[in-house]
């Protein structure tokens, strides 16, 4: 049994036009094509666009989804990993959504809100021994401060500035533009403005610190660390990410 592609457009909650650029590029390619040239796919080529539409969810952009596909060979053992993943979120998620929906009871019953469990699920200090590690307790401490010390609204705000940073990396390093370019470079600007706005950062020290250096060997952390790779879509991404920081670092710091 197969499926055409609308169908599968359809089921997988995609488009017709992705699918074919996903052909063209030898990412997934249909298992048929009829007389009428429409695109049918099997079994096997659903498990692969599931596969690849769990990887984009995880931020992985298109060079990287081929790499860690072709890597890994076991469709189940691949798909167990992502299933680790998918668990853990879910976890995640469903301790902010009870973190949540408390806080909204306790509001309209006109209780008392209690701290220690408002923020159960947001988990800022994941990278603590981490941070310490590279430089000090005093920056994290610093950093924690800052952190703690958002409303709501403004941790909102940071967190979409960053998220919106990342996307537009992705999207810069996928039309493979040059890292030297303007628009790369007001990127590079904006990452910039990013460090050092967050206390505790090299970035944010007092005037006369290696800001340079700093970003510069952030810019080589991202590539080494498939951890940060991930937020630039990849392997390929962060060596766009490293190349553009370094030509501004270089030109402005």
């Amino acid at each position: 049994m197969d499926w055409s592609i609308q169908e599968i457009a359809r089921l997988a909650g995609t488009t017709s036009r992705t699918l074919r650029h996903y052909d063209d590029i030898g990412l997934l390619k249909p298992t048929r094509v009829a007389s009428n040239g429409y695109r049918h796919y099997d079994d096997a080529a659903l498990v692969r666009l599931q596969r690849i539409l769990l990887l984009r969810e995880l931020g992985l952009g298109l060079p990287q989804v081929t790499e860690v596909i072709e890597r890994e060979k076991s469709e189940a053992s691949a798909l167990e990993t992502h299933l680790a993943l998918l668990r853990q979120e879910q976890e995640r998620l469903a301790r902010q959504i009870a973190s949540v929906e408390n806080t909204i009871n306790t509001l309209n019953e006109g209780g008392t809100l209690m701290a220690e469990n408002m923020f159960d699920g947001f988990d800022h200090t994941q990278y603590k021994e981490e941070v310490e590690e590279r430089w000090g307790k005093k920056a994290y401490a610093d950093s924690d401060r800052w952190w703690r010390g958002m409303s709501d609204a403004e941790r909102a705000d940071w967190q979409k500035l960053v998220s919106d940073l990342g996307r537009d990396w992705i999207a810069a390093a996928e039309r493979g533009i040059d890292p030297a370019s303007d628009e790369a470079q007001a990127l590079a600007r904006r990452h910039v403005e990013w460090l050092t706005g967050i206390p505790g950062t090299p970035a944010a020290a007092a005037p006369g610190g290696d800001v340079k250096g700093y970003v510069i060997g952030l810019g080589e952390m991202y590539v080494a660390d498939p951890r940060f790779a991930a937020n630039y879509g990849g392997t390929q991404g962060a060596e766009f990410v490293r190349d553009a920081l370094r030509v501004y670092a270089d030109g402005n710091l």
